[in-house]
């Protein structure tokens, strides 16, 4: 009974959140305009000082650049293997293997992972979200813009980069993090004012995640025989990559549970959603947002079995 309370108290917020979601498009309680203002009040303020606290506060060692590689070079695998295998969605085989690769971390696995481990958790989780974003905005996004027939190459990496807030926040924990002025920082007089401006900031972050997540869901009933081939075969390689990445970290390093529960939890989320923002998606824009739609309640299911993991 203790154990499904446990359970209970990270679920519940997630499942409630996404249906008071729902119930805001179906009531038209925000409006598109609102929603992107939620979405910029995220990608623009909250969820770059998020990745700062996280990147801030997290612990640089040869074990981080050991899961950067395996994050890194596991979504790369992912993403041939997504080429191999787009020919059993035709007509939908374009922007499939981007569905099979990379993950939604920013707007989602920090939301879910806050609710396992707290706030202070988060620099796990930036453990393993640093490959995964790095590898996003470097050989995805590149390789998306290629599929798109857009021109692409170093100088627009290094644009796209720079021109993200969330990318700033997480470079700008980095360099005071590797460089020591972040403890400093911390520990001195201001350390109590500047830790309680990043909470404050940050405090409404998940909720709000949630909501758009759940004002976005979208299920085309025409449409599921693709996308639950393609959402299965996600499954499978992704599966694949865990087990694979997981061996290769715990066979070098000791087991750690938190690390582990991070990189289920990357592996749990649903393929990024800036996909329909960097190539004209055109007639597969639909079998996209469902696809990302189912994952997304697939990641929820996930979540219950990993939050049991974790309250175990």
């Amino acid at each position: 009974m203790e154990l499904a309370l446990k359970i209970a108290q990270m679920v519940a917020p997630v499942i409630a959140m996404i249906g008071l979601g729902c119930l805001c498009r179906k009531k038209q309680y925000i409006d598109d305009k609102g929603l992107a203002g939620l979405k910029g009040l995220i990608g623009n303020i909250t969820l770059p000082v998020v990745l700062f606290n996280a990147f801030l506060t997290a612990s640089y060692s040869m074990r981080v650049l050991l899961v950067f590689a395996v994050v890194y070079a596991g979504f790369g695998i992912a993403l041939g293997f997504g080429f191999l295998t787009r020919r059993f969605v035709k007509p939908y085989d374009r922007f499939m293997p981007f569905l099979l690769s990379s993950a939604e971390g920013g707007m989602l696995g920090y939301a879910l992972f806050a609710l396992i481990g707290g706030s202070g958790a988060t620099s796990v989780f930036a453990t393993v979200d640093i490959g995964q974003t790095v590898f996003a905005y470097t050989v995805y996004l590149s390789a998306l813009k290629i599929t798109d027939g857009q021109k692409t190459g170093a100088r627009d990496v290094v644009a796209s980069l720079v021109s993200n807030k969330a990318c700033l926040g997480m470079a700008a924990g980095i360099i005071l993090g590797v460089s020591g002025a972040g403890s400093v920082i911390l520990g001195s007089q201001m350390g109590g004012i500047v830790t309680s401006l990043i909470g404050f900031i940050t405090a409404p972050t998940a909720g709000v995640i949630l909501i758009v997540v759940g004002y976005e869901l979208e299920l085309r009933r025409e449409l599921m025989a693709p996308v639950v081939k393609t959402v299965l075969l996600r499954l499978a390689v992704l599966a694949a990559v865990l087990a694979a990445g997981s061996a290769v970290i715990f066979t070098v390093t000791p087991f750690d549970k938190e690390l582990f529960m991070a990189m289920l939890l990357m592996y749990a989320l649903p393929a990024p959603f800036i996909i329909p923002l960097f190539a004209d998606t055109g007639e597969d824009g639909a079998y996209i947002s469902t696809t990302l739609s189912v994952g997304t309640l697939m990641t929820v299911v996930f979540f219950i079995g990993i939050a049991a993991y974790s309250a175990a």
